[in-house]
């Protein structure tokens, strides 16, 4: 195609679909989810192709322009993409455009849109220790009147603590682009959405100690029966700066 004409993504399914040697198109991003495309949305596909297929499409390899995405990956490449990585929540929640293998594309989808049991057990470890981490230096650097950094930690105590819910439900976290979105359609169990939703922002927004500690402590009995006390016991005579006075 030329500048004058780019490749646009109607003209390119088309070509796609006639070759026989793709086997899977999986559409990701803002078109994967309903109601959020606008016009600055492009189109981001994945292009599978059958392994060691030979075909011209090769060449999309590493297309970008305003109006598509493409990754061009081999069929034993996209079982594995995003396992782990920062791809696993868009190929989650993607759009099936094509699937040759008799629902195998699917399949593959749908493994990543659940952890598994080791996976999300060692993963909710991980990130409840994080959050610890930077709610105890929120709390602290609040106490001792360093307020800017009082907040950044409580910003950064957010992301983990998203990370750990998700975790928990077995679940990647998705981007904060698509946050509402996904708890909108796919709530978090045991969690009311709008009071998740305006805790985190409040507490983003402003570090407000008394209300970190109060959503200490729904975490705290939340991780507990999941197995990870001994994760928030490690932290000893530290939990009683982060726990509601």
């Amino acid at each position: 195609m030329t500048a004058r004409q780019p490749l646009t993504y109607d003209a390119f399914i088309e070509l796609a679909v006639a070759d026989t040697a793709v086997v899977g198109l999986v559409l990701k991003g803002s078109h994967a989810h309903e109601g959020m495309v606008t016009e600055h949305s492009d189109h981001d596909l994945y292009v599978v192709l059958a392994d060691d297929a030979t075909t011209h499409l090769t060449r999309f390899r590493g297309h970008r322009t305003p109006g598509l995405d493409l990754v061009v990956v081999s069929l034993t490449a996209f079982r594995t993409a995003g396992m782990p990585g920062f791809e696993r929540y868009a190929l989650a929640r993607a759009r099936i455009v094509l699937d040759r293998l008799d629902g195998g594309i699917a399949r593959i989808l749908a493994a990543k849109a659940h952890l598994g049991v080791d996976e999300a057990f060692q993963d909710s470890g991980g990130w409840l220790d994080a959050y610890a981490n930077s709610l105890f230096r929120s709390v602290k650097n609040a106490r001792d009147g360093h307020l800017l950094a009082a907040r950044l930690d409580a910003a950064d105590s957010m992301r983990f603590l998203l990370e750990l819910l998700f975790a928990l439900d077995r679940r990647p976290r998705p981007y904060n682009k698509y946050l509402e979105w996904e708890l909108a359609r796919h709530p978090l169990p045991g969690w009311d959405t709008d009071l998740l939703l305006s805790t985190v922002d409040g507490i983003s927004q402003t570090g407000d100690v008394p209300l970190q500690r109060q959503l200490f402590a729904r975490v705290e009995a939340a991780v507990r029966p999941a197995g990870h006390g001994a994760v928030l016991d490690a932290w000893g005579k530290d939990l009683d700066l982060m726990r509601p006075r």
